[in-house]
């Protein structure tokens, strides 16, 4: 499974909502359930005007899985894309790791 984030990645994602950051919400929520993934930093921030101009080029990827440049996104291993932190969020919450017994 792959999480695509800003290259904010995992920061701020332990803050309280509306703070916490989207990427770092999403990879928060993942770990905290147990979930294994790589991790795709993108360039190219929505409020980074200067990344404006690459931003297409930045997030062709995203926008090819997705339909859409924003991040984060959650591309499963059977292909599935799930956008957004909150979607995100939900999924791993409704999807913990297992524990493995001892």
């Amino acid at each position: 499974m792959v999480l695509y984030s800003c290259e904010m990645g995992k920061s701020a994602g332990g803050l309280p909502a509306p703070i916490a950051h989207p990427c770092g919400r999403a990879a928060k929520a993942l770990d905290d359930r147990g979930h294994s993934y790589e991790m795709k930093q993108v360039k190219g921030g929505t409020l980074k005007l200067w990344t404006w101009p690459s931003r297409a080029r930045d997030r062709a990827e995203v926008e090819q899985l997705s339909g859409q440049r924003s991040v984060p996104i959650l591309v499963l291993d059977d292909g599935e894309v799930i956008t957004g932190s909150g979607a995100i969020v939900d999924w791993a919450e409704g999807h913990p790791v297992s524990s493995r017994p001892a």
